[in-house]
This record gives C-alpha cells, sequence and structure tokens, in this order.
C-alpha cells in the first residue's frame, strides 16, 4: 500500500469524506501529517502555501511527512519540500453549479455573499457584490481554480485554459469526482493498492437537503458562465475520468467494483450506525460527533449504536468523527509532549 500522500482539497466536493479515509489509513498505520502550524485546520489557507506552514518543518533539516491533506491553495514546489519525492497526488473536483450552490449557503458570510439575498439576486450582477480585490474573493468564483493554484479572475482563452490543465495533469496522478464518489474510490483503491475497508466511508460535512434549492436553467447558465474556468477544469477532468475507467477497469467490472462496495457500506453502517443514516445536527447525542456549523447551512452528522464491543465501537467512531474534532485528535497524538 502506498503511504506517501498528497491530497488537494478541494471546498465543498466531499473532500472532508476523503479527508476522513485518509486520517484513518494513517492512524492506523502509525503515518505521519503534515499539519498546520499550532494544529489548526488550514495551511494558512488563501494563501499560497509554503513549506514553513507546517509544524515541525524546518528548511535546515527537512523532514518529510507522509500525508498533506489539509486546506491550501497549491504551489508544487512548496509541497515538494515536505512530502517524499515518491508522494502521490489526487484531488477531487464537483461540478461548479453545485458547488456554487453549495458555496453561497455556506459561505453568505462572506463580503462577495453577504449583501445578496438570494444566488439568483448575485448573479443578476454579481460585479455589485463581487470585487476581487477582497481577501475573501475566492469563495464566490471559480474556487477550484483558485485551490488549485490559478488567478480565478484570469481571462478564459483556449490558450490559457489549455496550460492550466497541462499543469494540473502535470501535477496530480488522479481527479476523482465528486458525482461519481464510489467509482472515485474504486480508482482511489486501485492507484494507492489499499483494501476495501480502508475506502469505505460515511459522507462527511453534508448539508441538510432541506437547505438546497433546485436551480433553473437560466442559472445554471449564469454559474457556468460566471464559473467558465471551473467549467473547463471541470468538463475535462470528467471526461478523462471515464476514459481511464474504460483504460483500467471496464464499466461491467467497475459496477461489480462499486457494487461490493456499497454492500460494505451499508454492512458498517448496519452495525454502527443508530437508525442506518445522518441526522440533524440537533439530534445529534454525542456532542464530540458533532460537527461544526456554518453560514446557512446544516450540518448532518451521525449516532453510534450503543453497546459495541471495544474494538468495533473505535472503528465506527473514526468513521463518523468529524473533520475538526479527527484532526485535532491526531495532532495532540503526533505532538504528544515527549516526557523530559
Amino acid at each position: 500500500p502506498k503511504t506517501d500522500i498528497v491530497f488537494l482539497k478541494v471546498h465543498k466536493s466531499a473532500s472532508s469524506t476523503v479527508m476522513n479515509i485518509l486520517f484513518r489509513f494513517g492512524e492506523t498505520h502509525n503515518l505521519t501529517f503534515a499539519f498546520p502550524i499550532g494544529g489548526g485546520n488550514q495551511l494558512f489557507y488563501p494563501q499560497h502555501f509554503l513549506a514553513r506552514f507546517v509544524q515541525g518543518f524546518s528548511p535546515r533539516r527537512p523532514r518529510r511527512f507522509n500525508i498533506l491533506c489539509h486546506h491550501m491553495r497549491f504551489l508544487q514546489s512548496e509541497v515538494q519540500k515536505v512530502v517524499s519525492h515518491s508522494a502521490i497526488y489526487f484531488s477531487i473536483l464537483r461540478n461548479p453549479v453545485q458547488l456554487m450552490e453549495s458555496s453561497f449557503a455556506y459561505y453568505k458570510g462572506t463580503s462577495a455573499f453577504s449583501r445578496a439575498h438570494s444566488l439568483e439576486e448575485f448573479l443578476s450582477q454579481p460585479y455589485r457584490y463581487y470585487n476581487p480585490a477582497d481577501s475573501d474573493s475566492h469563495y464566490a468564483r471559480n474556487l477550484m481554480t483558485f485551490d488549485f493554484g490559478f488567478n480565478p479572475d484570469g481571462e478564459v482563452s483556449v490558450k490559457r485554459v489549455q496550460l492550466m490543465l497541462k499543469a494540473i495533469e502535470a501535477s496530480f496522478d488522479l481527479l476523482l469526482i465528486s458525482e461519481y464518489f464510489d467509482e472515485s474510490m474504486v480508482l482511489l483503491k486501485k492507484m494507492l493498492c489499499w483494501d476495501l475497508d480502508s475506502i469505505i466511508s460515511f459522507p462527511l460535512n453534508i448539508r441538510d437537503s432541506r437547505t438546497k434549492f433546485p436551480l433553473s436553467n437560466t442559472i445554471v447558465e449564469k454559474i457556468k458562465e460566471w464559473n467558465r474556468l471551473d467549467w473547463e477544469i471541470y468538463t475535462h477532468f470528467n471526461r478523462t475520468f471515464w476514459e481511464r475507467i474504460d483504460r483500467d477497469f471496464g464499466r461491467e467490472r467497475m459496477q461489480q467494483e462499486v457494487n461490493a462496495l456499497r454492500e460494505r457500506r451499508a454492512e458498517l453502517a448496519r452495525t454502527c450506525l443508530q437508525g442506518m443514516g445522518s441526522v440533524a445536527p440537533k439530534d445529534i447525542k454525542d456532542s464530540s460527533l458533532r460537527p461544526l456549523q456554518h453560514g446557512n447551512a446544516k450540518i448532518l452528522g451521525y449516532n453510534l449504536k450503543q453497546g459495541l464491543d471495544k474494538e468495533t465501537e473505535l472503528m465506527c467512531r473514526r468513521l463518523v468523527t468529524p473533520e475538526l474534532q479527527y484532526s485535532s485528535a491526531l495532532y495532540k497524538k503526533q505532538f504528544a509532549q515527549k516526557p523530559p
């Protein structure tokens, strides 16, 4: 199994669920994580990543970490200073239409979104609300482009788009697609040579569907136009994603693998969860399993079954622990004060 991994955690793209997979694998295999200094949950985002943002990194005695997966704005030359040269790089993309709808709810407090009453209103005159100079403007336009390290306000010329896609292809071994999460996990499992249980997960940091609204065709087109660079990235890598499946698996074998993954997930849900699925934040009985609530989004979580044996309880708890709690527990473990 591969143990040196860089995951570019793109915002609002099922990336918290992927992070949980990496946390669990790292914890069970005693791997080291490149944590932000002081144990925060972002590597000084939205600045471009620098090696010195990582706790325990020193240019004089460079130290390699196994897994880099906290939010960052990608800059490969700096990333290479903290991970091994053979590290596997991957990221995840989401349809920019749903991404924008999700961002509008989740980042409602940002300067671009706070004064617009609805996404429709924002898109009718985006420059009335959006100022590229604002420090949080990246949440409102071409968020994936920004996370990959590029300029979200750059012109959309064929040449520029081609250069951007080539740069991403040169840096990353695999780009997952959040709409095809299970197929993505099968590809990831193959590339990392991991077993099935290592890539099983329950969806984390997901929004209550009652806070989601259907979008009209007009809005959909406006979102694509406003996030043109993201749209170009997404459509290109969605295509290469399926080309890879056809080349490495074939649709039939992929479907068998996806079925096996879903069966195992359902089995774990029966073992671990009260009521099989996610619940509203107010219904989460164990406060340590309550996810951070943000903006206008209601973020769901889970209740574990009572009376599990110790080993099963630990496995189940790892599967449903929200990102911030899990990250800080691993940070404390990795940087435990050694007795003098």
